[in-house]
Parts: C-alpha cells; sequence; structure tokens
C-alpha cells in the first residue's frame, strides 16, 4: 500500500467519525459507479449527503477543496443519481466536502455543507 493511498484512507476513515460524531448514518463508503467514487454517502435527518474528503499535507498550492474540480462533480451527481435510483430514496441530496490539511502530525478538519451543486 503506497504512503499516499494510506494518507487518503485515513482522511476517510477520520471523516465518517467525524459524520457519526455528529449525528449522521454513515450508509456507505468508497460509492463505485462507472468511473465515479463517492467517499461517504450519509443520512442527517431526511437529507442524503454526499460526501467528499479531501487531505494535504500543505496548502502550498491551494486549500484541499480547490481540487474537487468540475469534472469530479459531474461524476459525482452522476454516481449520487445512480444510488438514490437503485436504492429508491426520495429525499433532498446535499453535496459537502469534508477536508483535512495535516501539518507536523495535527490534522485540522473543516466541513464544508452544500459545497456545491449539480450543474
Amino acid at each position: 500500500m503506497s504512503e499516499s493511498y494510506a494518507f487518503g484512507q485515513s482522511a476517510e476513515q477520520k471523516a465518517a467519525n467525524y459524520l457519526k460524531q455528529n449525528g449522521y448514518i454513515v450508509l456507505d463508503q468508497n460509492f463505485r459507479y462507472r468511473k465515479a467514487e463517492i467517499d461517504i454517502i450519509a443520512k442527517k435527518e431526511e437529507i442524503i449527503v454526499c460526501v467528499e474528503v479531501k487531505a494535504r499535507s500543505s496548502s502550498y498550492f491551494g486549500a484541499p477543496e480547490s481540487f474537487v474540480s468540475r469534472k469530479k462533480v459531474e461524476l459525482l451527481v452522476m454516481a449520487m443519481d445512480a444510488y438514490i435510483q437503485n436504492k429508491n430514496i426520495s429525499l433532498e441530496v446535499r453535496f459537502d466536502i469534508i477536508t483535512f490539511l495535516v501539518q507536523n502530525g495535527v490534522w485540522k478538519c473543516e466541513y464544508i455543507e452544500d459545497a456545491f451543486y449539480p450543474f
């Protein structure tokens, strides 16, 4: 397992823990549909939340959330649409981002609700 893969897996686990601690129910992780992958699908109250997790060890090249491209958003929307149709879910869908910036071994978390909307 590469160091960057392990770093990403740690970030996704920390994100799932963060969501659970804040009243979310994690429904699925690493859901794949065609070329898309949703890191976490969660539910809180009557909202289904698609969560993209981004972690960086430096903000030198920009904030972690700035690495969610338009193409990535399109893929997430497509995958989320397939997920809710497959599971016959008729709840509101929200797209959030959880970021981690790790410096000197300290993980700083930021949770961005309604981070983007489908195009």
